[in-house]
């Protein structure tokens, strides 16, 4: 079955539980793939300033753990719960870990890649924290590689909403 809305994903959160997309609808969402071996790690502290600096806007990040990259989320879901409040004070939603590439990529990854393509055209997710950025209506609109960090993605943020016409 192939998903072609944004707000029909349901994938699991760390509990195992449905983490329902709908919920999500008229927010802009920002999706990455996190590890926490990983030398991009510290992006967690970026992501989290961008949490707390669009707290009282309708923005969302989700960090999804992956362990297909050099084998840097090799922690189970607690594990990666744990890392992630004791060493960034994560209160943005960390999912259950998935996979972003291959034939049991997660159907979250699979749409996001169908939707808007990496470097050079590329399909598949290169390497940790590279990120989606979604619309308040559910579209994929940007993608950014590993390399971007969360700031430059805050600006692009700031001007979704300042297109709606929300100041912060």
């Amino acid at each position: 079955m192939q998903i072609t809305d944004f707000y029909d994903l349901s994938p699991k959160d760390l509990k195992g539980r449905p983490y329902r997309f709908n919920q999500l609808k008229n927010k802009i969402v920002l999706i990455v793939n996190v590890a926490s071996e990983c030398g991009f790690t510290p992006q967690y502290k970026g992501l989290q300033e961008l949490k707390e600096k669009f707290a009282s806007q309708p923005v969302e990040i989700i960090g999804f753990p992956c362990n297909q990259f050099g084998h840097q989320e090799p922690g189970s879901n607690e594990d990666i719960e744990l890392f992630c409040q004791l060493y960034f004070g994560i209160t943005f939603p960390v999912l259950s870990k998935v996979e972003a590439n291959g034939a049991n990529a997660d159907p979250v990854y699979k749409y996001l890649k169908a939707q808007k393509r990496g470097f050079l055209g590329m399909h598949r997710v290169k390497w940790n924290f590279e990120k989606f950025l979604v619309d308040q209506n559910g579209e994929v609109v940007a993608r950014f590689s590993t390399f971007t960090k969360p700031e430059m993605v805050g600006e692009k943020i700031e001007e979704m909403l300042k297109q709606q016409g929300k100041s912060f």
